[in-house]
């Protein structure tokens, strides 16, 4: 059986150092005036998820969605991390990356989850590849976070509490790749089981 989230599951903006560096002059701009000081956060609600293997269906009006790929904590107990699965966080493309519109980020369907949970590994030394339809589109170096996976967590349970069967993604790299309707999407990392996603359209 697939791997099936427990509990919450929490996306992390500004965590990849390209993508911090790239919006820097927007942060100083209003209302947000400097760059954040704690970790941007979102959720991805249920009605997202959709298992590895599966098809994503994308709204009839949205001609491209972006591919999100990341690699994810799973909270055990006592605030420990059980381990790591495969993430692909869909999005309709938009222009805010500090407070993401509800309906852009949690279509239904727009959470592909990996098929298997990894136990241990350190995630200052994962890496990840999109390939769309076997071409590889993206690459991500979790060595090039701005908060390691330790500090995001320390620094998300220092205003909230995260509990057994949370999901806390470490982030998406810059440069996140767009795909269509018809296209396959495998996010492929050493030590993980292949997440696979084909996107469909809606019908009309």
């Amino acid at each position: 059986m697939s791997f099936v989230p427990q509990g919450t599951v929490y996306g992390v903006l500004l965590n990849f150092k390209a993508e911090a560096e790239a919006l820097a002059p927007q942060m100083s701009l209003p209302p947000y005036k400097a760059p954040p000081q704690a970790p941007v956060l979102y959720v991805k609600t249920a009605n997202t998820w959709s298992p590895h293997g599966s098809t994503v269906t994308l709204p009839r009006d949205a001609a491209q969605v972006e591919v999100g790929a990341t690699i994810a904590m799973v909270i055990g107990a006592q605030g420990s991390v059980a381990g790591h699965v495969l993430m692909n966080d869909f999005s309709l493309p938009h222009a805010s990356f500090f407070r993401p519109p509800v309906k852009y980020k949690c279509v239904d369907g727009f959470l592909g989850i990996g098929p298997a949970l990894r136990v241990g590994g350190d995630p200052s030394g994962f890496s990840l590849e999109v390939r769309i339809n076997g071409e590889t589109r993206h690459t991500a170096d979790f060595s090039q976070l701005v908060r390691s996976a330790p500090q995001l967590l320390a620094d998300v349970n220092a205003f909230m509490t995260l509990a057994p069967g949370d999901v806390l993604m470490l982030g998406c790299n810059a440069g996140r790749p767009m795909a269509q309707a018809g296209d396959r999407i495998e996010i492929v990392a050493p030590g993980f089981e292949t997440l696979r996603n084909t996107l469909v359209q809606e019908a009309a």
